[in-house]
């Protein structure tokens, strides 16, 4: 009886993919996964290692100005409102090239504070750090704004000091 029934089965089956079209793509599309699903290779395992050490220090602009990612090991540091982050994750922005690009290695704080990523918006390095003294509210607030976007994104490595007198 049981190999009677599987006739019957198989027969019925066959009956229905001859008569109906759809059952066709249903069984091609059944047949698609379980090939790739039978295909599938295992993951290759990688070899675990300890992420680079980034030492958080104090940065004078003078010693910002070689992270513009130009230097041998291509790191991105920009200062923002006296703090200091890790750009280089945005090398599209802050990197050789990039559209905010005179802002890698510098005080980037008044040109975000008026929202002008001109370079006459940067003081000179080797001069004491801009105190944004003449900025006015809603200046202070974008700078704010800025600096939030900073701290959520990118890696806090340090804070801006004066140059050495």
């Amino acid at each position: 009886m049981p190999q009677l029934t599987m006739t019957s089965t198989m027969n019925s089956l066959l009956k229905q993919l001859r008569d109906n079209p759809v059952n066709w793509a249903l069984l091609a599309i059944l047949a698609y996964v379980i090939k790739s699903y039978a295909n599938t290779s295992k993951p290759v395992a990688q070899e675990a290692h300890h992420p680079d050490v980034l030492i958080f220090k104090n940065y004078t602009p003078m010693e910002l100005l070689p992270y513009d990612g130009n230097g041998i090991d291509g790191r991105i540091l920009m200062a923002v409102n006296g703090s200091v982050y890790d750009v280089s994750r945005g090398r599209n922005f802050y990197g050789p090239g990039g559209p905010y690009a005179n802002f890698g290695g510098r005080d980037a704080s008044r040109g975000l504070a008026k929202n002008s990523f001109d370079s006459d918006m940067l003081t000179d390095p080797s001069k004491s750090i801009d105190k944004l003294e003449d900025l006015a509210t809603d200046e202070w607030e974008s700078l704010r704004e800025w600096e939030q976007h900073f701290a959520n994104k990118y890696l806090f490595v340090g804070k801006l000091v004066e140059n050495p007198q």
